[in-house]
């Protein structure tokens, strides 16, 4: 009896490992996401922090020199800056995490793909294994049959 051998198998162990590959490079997007995102965090709160500095100083009564006024203003367009282009980098990491998600999905159908071929194939073989062992039963009989007949005669 014949070993099954699916002539896509090597196929199917490279793209096996293509999409792990994607698995990683899209964990490893969602990270850096993550990542963006709570330095994002971190600024605004950075900024909560000098806006409650600067309400503290201003409601206390106190006298505010222009330096100081320079200074907060300075700090404000700072963060403000600083926040809006952690804005664009959370962007662009999204746009990547999805580049990657699809590219993972893509991956994903095209082995999902080639096992139900390599199951299909692999019924196929067992049913002709099936078929032949059926022959080969079926041939036995028959030359049990015509023993007995030769036997009986």
């Amino acid at each position: 009896m014949k070993k099954f051998k699916f002539q896509l198998e090597t196929l199917l162990k490279v793209t096996r490992m293509k999409r792990e590959d994607a698995e990683v490079a899209f964990a490893a997007s969602s990270r850096k996401l993550q990542e963006a995102r709570e330095h994002l965090d971190e600024l605004l709160e950075e900024m909560q922090r000098g806006q409650r500095d600067y309400d503290e100083l201003t409601h206390g009564g106190a006298k505010i020199s222009v330096g100081m006024l320079t200074t907060y203003h300075n700090f404000f367009n700072y963060k403000r800056n600083q926040i809006a282009q952690q804005n664009q980098v959370i962007l662009a990491c999204r746009a990547e995490k999805q580049k990657k998600m699809k590219e993972l999905m893509e991956l994903m159908s095209y082995v999902k793909s080639i096992e139900q071929l390599r199951e299909r194939k692999l019924q196929e073989y067992k049913d002709e294994m099936m078929h032949e062992e059926q022959k080969v039963l079926d041939e036995l009989g028959q030359q049990l049959v015509m023993r007995k007949k030769g036997n009986a005669v």
